[in-house]
């Protein structure tokens, strides 16, 4: 008979400090995503109505371009870090919890990569 209390068994199945990154990662990226989404959509809301070769123009200029790109690379590693933690949280089954996180992982990856090249190839021409 093991004369243990919960918290001290609880201590031994891992480090509390092994989500600390995670924890911070996301709410850096959530703060960071608060200035770049209204620069985002304020100028979403200007070129709605602008004809397609202002938007061009302007999505070809440096600053705009390092923003959009910094803009899609914030976006999808939060929403991949928020995805994360409700699979880790609802899914039970191990196997089928760590293929679904894989899965978001190379989904967000693969879409990042192709905003990015996307805005490049506006960017470069």
């Amino acid at each position: 008979m093991k004369f243990e209390s919960n918290l001290r068994r609880a201590q031994g199945l891992g480090s509390a400090k092994s989500g600390l990154h995670h924890w911070v990662a996301q709410r850096i990226t959530a703060v960071a995503l608060i200035p770049l989404g209204i620069w985002f959509v304020g100028a979403f809301i200007v070129l709605s109505t602008s004809p397609f070769e202002v938007a061009y123009s302007w999505l070809s200029s440096l600053w705009t371009a390092t923003l959009a790109i910094f803009f899609v690379l914030v976006l999808f590693y939060h929403g991949y870090l928020g995805i994360q933690v409700i699979l880790e949280d609802y899914i039970p089954h191990e196997f089928t919890k760590w293929a679904f996180i894989i899965t978001i992982k190379l989904f967000s990856v693969l879409m990042a990569l192709l905003a990015i090249v996307s805005i490049l190839k506006i960017f470069l021409s």
